[in-house]
């Protein structure tokens, strides 16, 4: 296996990771390892559409702007004020429960 050093690590830093690692059970060397493992792993699935950014055609692109247009308009009657209502809900001292 390889060796790495790591120069510039602040003092703060170095306590956070003692006490993650001391909070895990494990050493700091794992601790680092494992996190750069999960961070660089391949095959990695991601939950955003980054991958899609700048892959769409023009028309592609007009297309989805055209179906999403509908979306971005405001339903006035949606946010019309609502009435109050007719009865008032007391605050105060509950019946107890059976």
């Amino acid at each position: 296996m390889a060796n790495v050093l790591l120069r510039g690590l602040d003092a703060a830093t170095l306590a956070r990771l003692r006490a993650d690692a001391r909070r895990r059970g494990i050493s700091v060397n794992r601790l680092i390892v494992e996190t750069l493992q999960r961070q660089h792993a391949r095959n990695e699935e991601f939950d955003d559409l980054d991958a899609l950014a700048g892959r769409w055609s023009k028309s592609e692109a007009a297309s989805f702007a055209a179906a999403v247009a509908p979306l971005a308009e405001i339903d006035a009657a949606l946010w019309a004020e609502q009435p109050k209502a007719a009865y008032r809900v007391k605050r105060g001292r509950r019946r107890p429960r059976r």
